[in-house]
């Protein structure tokens, strides 16, 4: 199962009222993670809003994203191939833990039922399927999160700060996980973040916003 996918950030420059927020040009193989580090406000999220797709029509934006050599800027959201993993875990609060993985499956996965139970597995949740995601810890929500993402099969994945709101003690196990299954899954990730432990952690390229 494991594609060799890459992604290109071709002369990407953003700017807001002829102000430049952001201006990038970076190449992220299969299985790396390109941390791009500032303050708030430097354009991070904004970055990754244009990199999925949703970028107000407030900005300008000029640049091409490709994935495996495709050019996918002019792709809606859905359409792009890309995975988030935002600061809090948003899991429906309505489906059970499983039923949450379950949703991340494509509608025409085989054996659902089966693909579930091994997800739990992978993550040290295996009897948790029929829990409400609310009586799950901040890191096991995280887990679920994470393992939700990889269920949907995304050829590219964005995260956005999405240790900022563990323990600290929490943080650095969840990172090794997240970085470990997106390695192995040969997925290439940009990481915004302001945390310098997430870039060491990333251990990637590292550029900084001003």
């Amino acid at each position: 199962m494991n594609h060799r996918h890459h992604l290109e950030l071709r002369h990407i420059r953003i700017t807001l009222d002829d102000h430049c927020l952001v201006e990038l040009d970076a190449r992220v193989g299969p299985g790396e993670v390109l941390t791009v580090m500032g303050p708030s406000g430097s354009g991070k999220s904004t970055l990754l809003a244009f990199l999925a797709g949703f970028l107000s029509e407030a900005f300008d934006a000029t640049g091409r994203v490709l994935l495996d050599g495709q050019d996918i800027t002019p792709f809606p959201p859905e359409k792009r191939g890309m995975g988030l993993l935002f600061q809090d875990p948003l899991l429906f609060p309505h489906l059970s833990v499983a039923g949450n993985l379950r949703f991340g499956l494509p509608p025409a996965s085989p054996d659902k039922a089966e693909r579930v139970e091994q997800a739990l597995a992978q993550i040290g949740l295996e009897s948790f399927g029929d829990r409400d995601p609310d009586t799950l810890s901040g890191g096991q929500k995280a887990r679920v999160a994470l393992m939700r993402l990889l269920l949907s099969n995304p050829c590219a994945v964005l995260l956005d700060e999405p240790f900022s709101k563990l323990d600290t003690h929490l943080r650095h196990e969840m990172r090794q996980l997240v970085f470990d299954r997106l390695h192995d899954a040969g997925l290439p990730t940009l990481l915004v973040t302001h945390d310098h432990d997430d870039a060491r952690d990333a251990g990637g390229q590292v550029i900084e916003l001003s």
